[in-house]
């Protein structure tokens, strides 16, 4: 698991005062990538190597709401992994309110050439990282 700090910006709210919805999304990808950083396997190592990780599809459900200047703490792990899809999990923390505000998920395939990939076979330095993290079934 790792764990992703961020301070509600006053551009990211609404008309009420509460960060967009949208932003959600957009936090969930800076985690992300702060989270392949980490493990020292950054997007840009990754597409220099020409694989790409599109979204295939992301939710988002809403417990409690952000206001500005509020501090989030955004928690990701790997949910599950093929080798070819990815599926990472988001617990938002408002440490402010000390509420968690929002859970999420985003699955993500891998693409090379346009053609879907399986990391095992194409990037299998990135696979065994992957695959470390997935979480033991007891």
């Amino acid at each position: 698991m790792f764990t992703y700090a961020k301070k509600a910006q006053y551009h990211e709210t609404d008309q009420m005062g509460i960060i967009h919805h949208a932003n959600y999304v957009k936090w969930m990808e800076e985690a992300r990538l702060a989270y392949l950083e980490e493990l020292g396997l950054g997007y840009k190592q990754v597409e220099n190597e020409q694989i790409f990780s599109p979204v295939v599809s992301v939710a988002v459900q809403y417990k409690s709401p952000v206001r500005f200047a509020d501090e989030v703490e955004i928690k990701v792990f790997v949910k599950e992994y093929t080798a070819v899809k990815l599926e990472l999990a988001y617990e938002f923390f408002n440490k402010t309110t000390n509420q968690l505000c929002s859970t999420a998920s985003s699955v993500h395939c891998f693409i090379k050439n346009g053609k879907i990939i399986s990391l095992k076979k194409d990037m299998p330095a990135l696979h065994e990282k992957i695959s470390a993290l997935m979480p033991t079934k007891e």
